[in-house]
């Protein structure tokens, strides 16, 4: 049996007022987050660093420029028996330019504290407590099993 690649991504929480932007995934049909609450980000194109991607897709998700940003963390994620996704998580508290509609979900600004109650991956709630928690460049293992149950935790 083959192997499929590694799916290589970013993903960017930007904080205002202490307020995380989340995206609720409402757009899309054949969604693997439909219907739940994440941050802005995507694939990476060919060629292009972290740093490129997130960029990118922070502009073409929001309609706002990163003037800064911070590298928090890689997330290993593990989705049933042949989806292998690493993500490169980042947050960043120095943005410019105008909130635009996004065309994969509704864009809300959200309490810190209320993130945790709003339908999100069961794994998103380790990462976001090690955000609030700790300062240094983290690594988490998450593996899902088909049914999105998490079955398996691990923080470097």
């Amino acid at each position: 049996m083959e192997s499929k690649k590694p799916e290589l991504t970013t993903l960017c929480y930007l904080i205002k007022d202490g307020k995380y932007l989340m995206m609720h995934r409402v757009k899309k049909e054949k969604d693997i987050n439909k219907d739940k609450w994440i941050g802005v980000g995507g694939h990476f194109e060919a060629g292009e660093s972290p740093d490129e991607c997130l960029l990118r897709e922070v502009k073409e998700e929001t309609g706002l420029t990163l003037l800064e940003y911070k590298a928090r963390g890689i997330i290993t994620f593990l989705y049933g028996e042949d989806v292998t996704e690493y993500m490169h998580l980042y947050t960043s508290e120095s943005f410019e330019g105008t909130l635009s509609d996004c065309d994969e979900g509704e864009l809300v600004w959200v309490p810190k504290e209320n993130v945790k109650d709003l339908p999100i991956w069961e794994g998103d709630k380790v990462f976001f407590r090690l955000l609030e928690e700790r300062d240094d460049f983290f690594s988490v293992k998450l593996v899902y099993d088909r049914n999105d149950r998490l079955t398996e935790v691990k923080v470097h």
